[in-house]
């Protein structure tokens, strides 16, 4: 969306903050101080009655203008809008009906907050070489774990197998069962490994020791399969580090057994991925899952850099 980039750059900035160059809106309000001009607040309206959510293709923005010469509106785009009201800290304003319909209800004071657990998509590079766990595609919980009892199936955990299938078919396959999940082998000898995990940034555990948990039961002539963390540095880039840390199950038991890792979070981290794996055939079922801080005294696993 064309000025998104504005918004957040002018958000991030202090009100003292003297802007030499990165951001036009800002450009465009010293000129309209230099013309004696203000913005007075900048309407969004919709194109489209039925709009299921603001976006550039069903809104426009009508930046109401003051000077010596009057009163007028510019018309522009929405995101164009919505940097010059934050460059100039005019009201942005929508009207009632819309609002109604499309407003989100935000808790605290924090207008972002509704936004916080929506990121990019990994960009797709030629060439780049494919991760052995699934990325983080938006929108993703940016901090806390999520589903973590399955109640909204799969969402916000992903199913990754390597080497990758071939012609769109999966040797792995991943299900919910009641409050659990199961990742299974789906063809007698299926190729590689599987794992199926849910991705969080890392940012509220820098530093700290965290316990990943889980309830497990795995059948008798399952083949390898455990409980998988992995930490991500610099995710993006071809050479970004990954640690491995993974707890394989010693016995095929049909009773659920908690097993968990713990490992330190580097001050660097940038994603944290955790859930099961399994390589070979057999099936692993997970249930109650849990992500939080160690206690007092608690000693990080050894891993696998």
């Amino acid at each position: 969306m064309p000025g998104a980039g504005d918004v957040a750059d002018l958000l991030e900035r202090s009100a003292d903050q003297i802007v030499t160059d990165g951001v036009p809106a800002e450009l465009t309000t010293r000129l309209l101080g230099a013309a004696r001009a203000r913005v007075t607040g900048v309407d969004i309206d919709l194109t489209e009655a039925g709009a299921a959510e603001l976006s550039p293709e069903v809104t426009v923005a009508r930046i109401g203008l003051v000077g010596p010469a009057g009163t007028r509106q510019v018309t522009a785009d929405l995101g164009l809008g919505l940097a010059l009201a934050a460059a100039t800290g005019a009201p942005v304003r929508l009207a009632d009906a819309a609002l109604d319909r499309l407003a989100v209800p935000v808790p605290g004071d924090n207008l972002l907050t509704p936004f916080l657990d929506r990121v990019p998509p990994a960009p797709a590079r030629p060439g780049r070489k494919r991760w052995p766990l699934a990325t983080l595609p938006g929108p993703r919980p940016r901090y806390e774990p999520r589903n973590l009892d399955f109640a909204d199936g799969l969402d916000r955990w992903n199913l990754d197998s390597w080497p990758g299938p071939a012609a769109g078919e999966r040797d792995y396959a991943a299900a919910v069962d009641g409050p659990s999940v199961v990742l299974s082998s789906a063809v007698p000898r299926p190729a590689g490994s599987a794992a199926l995990v849910q991705a969080i940034y890392a940012d509220d555990y820098h530093g700290a020791t965290v316990t990943f948990s889980g309830e497990i039961r795995a059948d008798a002539l399952t083949g390898q399969a455990g409980l998988r963390l992995e930490i991500l540095r610099h995710w993006w880039q071809d050479a970004g580090a990954r640690e491995d840390h993974g707890r394989t199950i010693a016995s095929r038991r049909r009773d659920w057994t908690r097993y968990e890792i713990t490992v330190q979070i580097p001050a660097d981290a940038d994603l944290v991925r955790f859930g099961i794996a399994l390589t070979g055939a057999g099936r692993i079922a997970l249930r109650n899952p849990d992500l939080r801080r160690a206690g007092p005294g608690a000693e990080p696993d050894a891993g696998t850099p």
